[in-house]
């Protein structure tokens, strides 16, 4: 009985070793180590809204391949390192310019999967506030929309055709007609104001130290800007094509390249300046301060148009003597008298460039009646080109219209002008701006290249530039074709009516419904 108890166990005792030795039960389904791939892409987002300024996102995307995605231009998708068929994308929006909102869909593939899709949204570029239109007129009321008669007084004999009149100006040399009362009559009813007469003055200098103007050549002028006077039109006179641009033709007597290098050089010019500019000042002193404005020079280059070697090595060299020839042509033209000691004086930056004028220096001038003169031919590919663009702004085609935000380059370039000068009491013009006539057979460039012309024109008047349409008198469409008015008639050529009309309402309708804003919205639509 002893032995019998000392081997009998508790029951609870027993139960465990029981179960210690019986059989195995099946033990809990372990996960498959290796992930199969999967048949569908998926994301962990379907939508996505970006900032106007720009934004980025990442998305998780389970793929059985590192997923493919054909994006816009202002989309950026980055993939990082496939692993367990899970990858992290990178979607980077680029800032939205444009006044309009944007939306896309993004398809992510891979092979042997169904496609996902991610929908991309991006808000609007906030509206600028515009100055008011009057707010800070400056020239804009006194100028208004002004034509050039370019390629008229500018021109003169050059090249080997030009025999022994190389060198002289005459208004027929590069187109036929001769300026009548007539001309201007006709600028005055299509609208214009204003009127810039380019002028070279060129072998019509006699030699120093008097540089005596060619009597003949001066009174024809003086004789032309009377018909301008007499039709109601103000005018601006210059020198224009007495600028050197590298060629080296001693009758090109403004060479600013050399004389950024050589200060005997740089003495002689501004003695020659300053003899040039008494001159034509003495002839229109009875000219009044209420009509002619005289510009100091046009395009002033070494030849490289702010591309030359010599001038991005150091642009404020050359930039300098331009600075000091604008000074001298100031001070000559005060020393005269007259009407001569009030009226407005215009001064160009390097190039005309509205970009060149942080090199500028305003004159010294006691009658503070100093404006500055810069052009606009922006985009030039597209301005004045060969042309192989046809469309221009927020609705034309990539490939067929130069890239980026075309209208805010305008807005930027006005923006900046308005800014740095004209909220600051000293105004600014456009002498020359306009874009090579478009066939009107060809239906959508036509389209665009009015878009343009009003576009422009608003924006120019929208920030108080007086601007001053450019016409050489060429007929026909294509590069450099920029007649519009017959130099000898008034009347309007070829198809040029229509986009007189359409700059001309640009410039002078002021309402609420008729803005910048709303010439954007009316873009055209292909």
């Amino acid at each position: 009985m002893r032995y019998m108890k000392h081997c009998l166990l508790p029951l609870t005792v027993l139960i465990p070793i029981l179960c210690s030795c019986g059989g195995k039960e099946n033990p809990e389904p372990q996960p498959d180590p290796t992930p199969k791939a999967p048949t569908t892409i998926t994301l962990s987002q379907t939508a996505i809204s970006a900032k106007a300024e720009g934004e980025s996102f990442e998305i998780t995307v389970q793929s059985p391949f590192v997923p493919q995605v054909e994006k816009p231009t202002w989309i950026t998708v980055t993939s990082g390192t496939l692993k367990d068929y899970t990858v992290t994308v990178s979607v980077v929006v680029a800032a939205n310019t444009a006044y309009e909102a944007r939306e896309t869909t993004l398809t992510f593939k891979a092979t042997g999967a169904t496609s996902a899709t991610l929908k991309v949204s991006q808000a609007a570029a906030e509206k600028p506030e515009p100055p008011t239109p009057g707010e800070k007129d400056g020239l804009a009321s006194f100028f208004g929309l002004g034509w050039n008669m370019g390629n008229h007084f500018d021109a003169y004999y050059n090249g080997s055709w030009a025999g022994d009149k190389e060198g002289y100006p005459d208004e027929t040399a590069w187109q036929g007609n001769k300026a009548t009362q007539a001309t201007f009559d006709g600028v005055k009813a299509l609208g214009f104001t204003s009127v810039r007469i380019p002028i070279s003055w060129l072998k019509m200098i006699g030699p120093a130290p008097d540089y005596k103007i060619n009597d003949t050549w001066m009174n024809r002028v003086y004789e032309v800007v009377g018909f301008a006077h007499n039709a109601g039109l103000k005018v601006i006179i210059n020198t224009h094509h007495d600028e050197n641009h590298g060629v080296n033709n001693t009758y090109q007597w403004l060479d600013i390249k050399n004389a950024a290098n050589n200060s005997e050089l740089n003495t002689q010019i501004k003695a020659e300046i300053k003899a040039v500019w008494t001159q034509i000042a003495t002839k229109f002193a009875d000219c009044g301060d209420d009509w002619l404005m005289m510009e100091s020079f046009n395009e002033l280059n070494d030849g490289g148009w702010g591309w030359s070697d010599d001038f991005k090595k150091n642009p404020t060299k050359q930039a300098n003597i331009l600075n000091e020839w604008n000074q001298v042509f100031v001070d000559a033209v005060r020393a005269t008298g007259g009407s001569n000691a009030t009226r407005w004086l215009g001064v160009p930056s390097y190039c005309a460039n509205p970009g060149f004028t942080k090199y500028m220096t305003i004159p010294n001038d006691p009658a503070k009646k100093i404006a500055v003169s810069v052009h606009c031919y922006d985009p030039s590919d597209y301005t004045i080109g060969d042309a192989q663009y046809s469309d221009w702004g927020h609705t034309g085609a990539e490939g067929k219209k130069v890239a980026g935000d075309n209208e805010k380059q305008i807005r930027d370039v006005f923006s900046d002008l308005y800014t740095r000068y004209i909220s600051q009491d000293i105004p600014v013009y456009l002498g020359e701006f306009g874009c090579s006539m478009r066939s009107k057979s060809d239906t959508r460039a036509w389209a665009f290249y009015k878009y343009y012309m009003e576009y422009v024109t608003k924006a120019a008047r929208t920030y108080s530039l007086p601007c001053f349409l450019w016409d050489n008198g060429a007929e026909g469409d294509g590069k450099e074709k920029h007649g519009y008015v017959n130099h000898g008639t008034g009347k309007p050529i070829g198809n040029s009516k229509e986009i007189l009309d359409l700059i001309k309402k640009a410039w002078y309708t002021e309402s609420e419904g008729y803005t910048l804003d709303y010439v954007y919205s009316t873009a055209p639509k292909f």
